[in-house]
């Protein structure tokens, strides 16, 4: 019998393959939760919980919470517990959460496409006087923000949305978010298509459906009929496009997004009708659900997926596995040579006006927006619009009275007739309320454009389009720093004198439309926030100085030299 073969003690060994980790994809097998974010939302339906706030949590108060609906489902109503004052933005990342924790609540109320009566604005004004301190931002979500929310009121608060047809549900969490539209849909001029139609029934269908209210994390959408919602940007956007045999429909786009790790969104050359946009909205995110990325937060976002598979193949799965139909081949939307942002005084299809107005960042207050809706019903108007770079927009109002309107919203701090600065400003929450900031944001913005104002007015008639400066209070970009002419980072940074400070990393030339990518980051180039003014003022007058004839921002940055740009 023929001895066993032994092996050699010093061949070669076959190399081991190494086995691909999981990323916690459902549609692969793995629905074991993988991190603790996935664990709570297969304990409990995270729309569960508001029955707990209003049975439970409104009656025995803030320390009855149950940490983990107080930091992860509540977000499903809007809820965020805010930062405790007197916490600096140094020790955000080295505080556990229930240090960083106040016991009151930011709370957004969820506006799709930013749209409101008159007398619906009225009622978020009364309720953040009655409820929020006479706090409220105007996000650029679309969202109103309140602060200074508190447990015991949210069933009034409720009752008080509800009665007037708003709502705070899936305004956060991992969840479809709302739904972005234009502020002009319906009355605007050059609108290829009103996509309302399409965001009425997205959210009459799905929203607050449980099918959907446990996705891999957020999911963001933009629906337009024209290039005014930053869908360059969005896990899915619905842009107007007219095809050459079909007529006015969307061209649909998937996997933007920005945060740490910033992508722009893939078209997926596919042509979408208006009456199939829900299906087809209901195809994308049943592939987040299913194949998105679970097991690491970081990486949960659609457009990690969108990358990983290319549009091919994105769509082929949209249409084998979840349409059962092939879409229609588009062509691409057009693209604006100018930021839509709607302020001042535009004429409507039907004869009137609408008139769009900047406060600084978003920042108003539940003064404001009553005082706007009076103003607004004084115009002859009943309805207002919220945008997506935190303006305000009130349509349908006669020519006759558009000058008194433009005088009342002036003197409530809403300008018709910005400056640059003032028209390119935004500003996320920042370390005033947010728990995950580092330096404050809106009172800074407050103060720079106060600032640039009177330093650059020798040369503002020659800014011929606004530059925009956005700043972010930490790397989270919810202020889409990387899409700004001029994008400022939070973070603590060292001054001349060795101290440590709140201050900014610099990003210049990002933007959206013609100038679609992200800005270009000067190597280890940082500002501190009390330098912030003369390096902006320093940094336009260059742009000014040294621009060929017609030559936007984004443009000349690219090709700027670097100590003009430091």
């Amino acid at each position: 019998m023929a001895s066993p073969t032994r092996e050699t003690p010093n061949a070669p060994r076959a190399p081991r393959v190494k086995q691909k980790r999981g990323e916690g994809q459902w549609a692969l097998g793995y629905r074991e939760p993988l991190n603790p974010n996935e664990r709570a939302k297969k304990d409990d339906n995270p729309l569960n919980v508001r029955a707990r706030i209003e049975n439970i949590y409104a009656h025995r108060g803030f320390d009855s919470i149950d940490p983990g609906d107080l930091r992860g489902r509540f977000r499903w109503f809007g809820l965020y517990t805010q930062r405790k004052p007197g916490i600096d933005g140094g020790r955000t990342a080295t505080l556990e959460p229930e240090e960083l924790d106040d016991s009151y609540f930011m709370l957004r109320v969820r506006l799709d496409g930013g749209a409101l009566t008159t007398a619906q604005l009225a009622v978020l004004g009364e309720i953040s006087q009655t409820h929020a301190r006479d706090t409220a931002d105007i996000t650029d979500r679309q969202n109103i923000q309140y602060h200074w929310i508190q447990v015991e009121d949210m069933p009034a608060i409720w009752a008080k949305l509800e009665g007037a047809g708003m709502t705070t549900m899936e305004a956060c969490g991992d969840s479809p978010r709302v739904i972005l539209g234009s502020p002009v849909a319906g009355i605007a001029a050059d609108e290829v298509i009103d996509g309302t139609p399409a965001i009425d029934e997205i959210k009459r269908r799905f929203i607050g459906d449980p099918q959907y209210s446990n996705l891999p994390r957020k999911f963001k959408t933009a629906i337009s009929g024209q290039a005014d919602v930053a869908h360059e940007i969005h896990d899915i956007a619905f842009v107007g496009v007219n095809h050459p045999e079909h007529g006015p429909g969307f061209d649909l786009w998937v996997g933007g997004g920005l945060s740490t790790n910033p992508m722009i969104g893939q078209r997926l050359g596919a042509w979408v009708p208006r009456d199939e946009v829900a299906d087809v909205w209901e195809g994308v995110i049943s592939i987040f659900r299913d194949y998105g990325y679970r097991r690491l937060r970081a990486r949960a976002r659609i457009k990690f997926l969108v990358k990983d598979w290319g549009a091919k193949k994105f769509r082929e799965v949209l249409e084998t596995e979840y349409l059962k139909r092939k879409l229609v081949d588009g062509p691409a939307p057009a693209i604006s040579d100018k930021p839509l942002d709607h302020v001042g005084v535009h004429p409507q299809t039907d004869g009137k006006f609408y008139v769009g107005a900047a406060p600084i960042a978003g920042r108003v207050s539940g003064s404001t927006l009553l005082a706007v809706a009076k103003a607004a019903e004084r115009a002859g108007s009943s309805r207002v619009r919220l945008t997506p770079q935190q303006k305000l927009v009130v349509l349908d109002v006669n020519e006759g009275e558009v000058p008194t309107l433009q005088n009342e919203l002036a003197t409530l701090g809403l300008q018709t007739d910005p400056s640059p600065w003032r028209r390119g400003i935004m500003a996320c929450t920042g370390l005033e309320y947010c728990k995950l900031a580092i330096v404050e944001t809106k009172a800074r913005a407050h103060d720079l454009v106060a600032d640039l104002e009177k330093s650059l007015a020798d040369i503002q008639s020659e800014i011929d389009a606004p530059v925009s400066v956005h700043l972010n209070g930490c790397p989270n970009s919810c202020a889409r720093i990387q899409t700004a002419d001029i994008g400022l980072k939070g973070q603590i940074v060292t001054d001349a004198d060795g101290k440590q400070v709140e201050g900014f990393q610099v990003h210049l030339g990002g933007g959206l439309g013609l100038d679609a990518g992200f800005g270009r980051k000067l190597r280890g180039h940082k500002v501190t926030s009390a330098e912030l003014t003369g390096y902006v003022e320093k940094l336009v007058r260059a742009f000014v100085a040294k621009r060929e004839p017609g030559e936007r921002f984004a443009q000349w940055v690219a090709r700027a030299e670097e100590g003009d740009l430091q």
